[in-house]
């Protein structure tokens, strides 16, 4: 199978300069039948041409191929400038140092002295007759000048998509895991210097598309960055001792000199410098882009989980709280940004991550990032972002079933801190926000039902004896008016927090029917596909 630089071989190289030669040489050879009736001498003529139209076409040949590369040079410097000058100073290092532009620069200059040289070696006798001819050379230079400009098309093709954003910030990610895993190569420091600059540079690639709203690009290097936090791992356990401390240049770096002694040390111990660094930067692109381009919050964030997940998978107990505190650094930002619907997206990514911990060390640091979700739901209520806060709730309930049916040894812990979710009402917007909170509650209350857990239905239901009537009774109702499982804008969950399935909404009675006559009886009202809150 074709790999991908295969494919692009032989699409910027070999097809094009076929199809040039193929048209080149059909025109010539209709060309010369037309001229000689014929093409049988055709051959003779090419490889034993006429020395003194030899001599003259010589003449020329190098200031052509001179002139060819000059204008290619040229065209191509400015368009490396200007790249670089948008996206990143490391285009043209990595221009320069591609082994194709020698060879195709080389190739006009031989082509050219090839041309020079072999005029030279025209013998002219005393009766002015030619006398010796350097027939194989005068093929062999036009054959190289032919060829020279052939090959210009095929090398502003590969110009072109060697400074293609997403190329360079392939190239970048691929160079720097490679100086990364040459330990026989590279010094130590050394390789933490490229591993920083590599981090960087994909970094500001990243800032720089978002400043020319370039979406596309900015996605890439994000991705770029996960993808170099994941294939490190690989590398991890062959790297020596010396390469995870933070020491020498790498503690004065910007995103790890205003550290204090003590943490740079833990840092250290926790040998997690380069994964912290890259998270540093998803920090500052994540800032950067909230409130103005909350496709790349979002990216982000289901990146952050993966690395997570990957730590996880690795038994790397560090990372994965590193991680934990860096989703907790977006959801103050969000909150201080007051963007709640970036919130509302990175939440469902951290509930994401919460689940997958459940089944590992007795779900204890899912319990963790519950408690997380309580403390930042209350934050955002008290910064009078209600809707942060329902978020919560329904997460915490999803959370809470998942912990039910894989029996977590958290399960009890979570429907504790699931319950202590909601505060007093201070406005009309807050209390529609507690009501949500208490709808998710209920639906969770109905869930233990279905599957004939009614001690912890009970438990829910204990918590909320004292609720006013009024309050209950409307909770109760619009529950049961919602049928469709589709919210009716569109979202990136998609999903209507209100609905349950059929199984549950007929659980939802039994549980209100525990309240005995403080509620009055449900009336059946037509359903309806949306509930009756939503402000985000």
């Amino acid at each position: 199978m074709a790999t991908p630089n295969d494919q692009n071989w032989s699409r910027i190289w070999l097809l094009p300069l076929s199809i040039l030669m193929g048209a080149g040489l059909s025109v010539f050879v209709m060309s010369y039948w037309l001229d000689a009736g014929n093409v049988a001498s055709l051959w003779d003529r090419l490889i034993d041409p006429n020395p003194t139209a030899g001599r003259d076409a010589l003449g020329g040949a190098a200031e052509v191929i001179s002139a060819v590369l000059g204008i290619a040079i040229t065209v191509v410097a400015i368009v490396v400038e200007l790249a670089a000058n948008r996206y990143t100073h490391r285009i043209t290092e990595l221009f320069v140092s591609e082994p194709i532009n020698f060879l195709v620069t080389g190739f006009f200059v031989i082509s050219a002295l090839q041309a020079v040289f072999v005029g030279l070696m025209f013998e002219t006798l005393p009766s002015g007759v030619l006398g010796f001819v350097p027939r194989w050379g005068i093929v062999v230079s036009m054959s190289m000048l032919a060829l020279c400009l052939l090959l210009l098309l095929p090398y502003f093709a590969f110009v072109f998509a060697f400074l293609s954003p997403i190329a360079i910030v392939d190239r970048i990610q691929r160079h720097t895991l490679k100086v990364i895993g040459s330990w026989a190569r590279h010094t130590i420091a050394d390789r933490q210097a490229e591993a920083v600059r590599g981090i960087e540079q994909l970094a500001d690639v990243g800032l720089n598309a978002m400043e020319h709203k370039d979406k596309g690009v900015s996605m890439a290097s994000v991705d770029a960055l996960q993808a170099m936090v994941l294939d490190y791992q690989a590398l991890r356990p062959a790297l020596h001792d010396q390469w995870f401390a933070v020491d020498g240049e790498l503690a004065h770096n910007p995103d790890f000199v205003s550290m204090s002694p003590g943490v740079l040390e833990a840092v250290t111990a926790r040998r997690i410098w380069f994964e912290m660094k890259i998270l540093r930067k998803y920090q500052t692109l994540y800032n950067e882009a909230l409130n103005k381009m909350r496709d790349i919050n979002y990216l982000i964030a289901i990146n952050t989980r993966h690395i997570a997940e990957a730590a996880l998978n690795t038994h790397n107990k560090e990372l994965f709280d590193v991680v934990v505190k860096f989703f907790n650094t977006y959801l103050r930002a969000t909150v201080n940004a007051r963007d709640v619907r970036t919130a509302y997206n990175v939440l469902n990514q951290y509930r994401l991550l919460a689940e997958g911990a459940l089944l590992y060390e007795k779900g204890e640091r899912a319990i963790e990032v519950a408690r997380y979700f309580k403390y930042y739901g209350q934050v955002s209520f008290s910064a009078k972002l209600p809707f942060i806060l329902e978020t919560v709730a329904y997460d915490l309930c999803a959370l809470n079933e998942m912990a039910f049916d894989v029996k977590s040894p958290a399960t009890d812990a979570l429907l504790k801190l699931f319950l202590e979710v909601d505060k007093e009402s201070e406005s009309d917007i807050q209390e529609a926000s507690l009501r949500g909170v208490r709808k998710a509650q209920v639906k969770l209350a109905a869930y233990y039902l279905v599957h004939g857990d009614e001690s912890a239905a009970r438990e829910i239901y204990r918590d909320m004896a004292n609720e006013q009537a009024a309050r209950l009774t409307s909770i109760r109702d619009e529950l049961m008016a919602v049928d469709s499982p589709h919210f009716w804008e569109i979202t990136d969950r998609g999903t209507n927090f209100d609905w349950m399935p059929p199984e549950c909404r007929s659980r939802v009675l039994e549980f209100f029917s525990w309240f005995g006559e403080m509620l009055p009886p449900h009336v059946d009202t037509p359903p309806s596909g949306a509930p009756t809150f939503r402000r985000d």
